[in-house]
């Protein structure tokens, strides 16, 4: 009997010393439903600003494989699709993507061409002021000598585009395909450009015209003795109208 009288004291302790620790800790809060926690919504801007940059990276990979499809069009052989797409992919790729291989198969250039251009101004009284010739080629060259790194532009710019011009026009100057007349105004923008830079802005024209002097390179050594003086080419090409440049 004292043992199971010492045990119930000792239970009623027990349970005393642990409602005591209850009463110190205070009272657990307990979560009321209506305080779930809600998630963060995002700023209007934040979201805004993703979906711009979801979209233009979308963009991108989309214009890449377009462009990655058509240059591989352009420069596979010729297929049912490239030719069913041929102004799609040439509209695409040319002046700004051509492609072309000499790289690993060189044609070298055999003539030594002259690209001379003059423009033509008419001023309030009526009267037309024509310039003296310019020597385009002859500024390219003089870019190009002595340069350890000469510019593709100097090299190129000029050239290809007479070269792509000649290729579409052959002997005439009536451009006779959407190419040829993209080719024709190509040409055209780029002596503009040449010209207003050399005249640093001090001259105002809205014509301009082209003269290619065409002369081919000689063979070296003693067969150039042999042969005949090849045929030189002195095309005179029509005044074109240009966008007014210069003050």
């Amino acid at each position: 009997m004292r043992r199971t009288g010492w045990a119930v004291s000792s239970g009623i302790e027990s349970a005393g010393v642990k409602e005591l620790h209850q009463s110190d800790s205070g009272p657990v809060p307990r979560q009321r439903d209506d305080e779930v926690a809600m998630p963060s919504k995002r700023p209007m801007g934040v979201r805004a600003m993703q979906a711009g940059l979801r979209t233009a990276v979308a963009v991108c990979l989309v214009t890449t494989l377009v462009h990655v499809v058509l240059v591989f069009l352009h420069v596979a052989p010729a297929n049912p699709v490239s030719k069913r797409y041929s102004s799609q992919v040439n509209g695409w790729v040319y002046p700004l993507f051509e492609q072309n291989w000499r790289l690993f198969a060189p044609d070298p250039d055999s003539f030594n061409r002259t690209i001379l251009a003059r423009t033509a101004h008419s001023d309030s009284k009526g009267s037309v002021q024509v310039t003296p010739w310019f020597d385009l080629a002859a500024v390219d060259h003089s870019a190009v000598d002595h340069n350890v790194f000469p510019s593709h532009t100097s090299q190129n710019l000029l050239r290809r585009a007479w070269t792509s011009y000649v290729e579409t026009h052959g002997g005439s100057d009536t451009a006779r395909s959407e190419r040829a007349v993209m080719l024709q105004t190509y040409l055209r923008n780029v002596a503009a450009d040449r010209v207003a830079a050399l005249n640093g802005g001090g001259g105002t024209f809205e014509f301009i015209q082209l003269r290619v002097i065409t002369l081919p390179v000689a063979a070296p050594g003693a067969a150039s003795r042999n042969r005949p003086p090849a045929p030189s080419e002195d095309r005179l090409l029509p005044w074109w109208k240009v966008t007014s440049h210069g003050k």
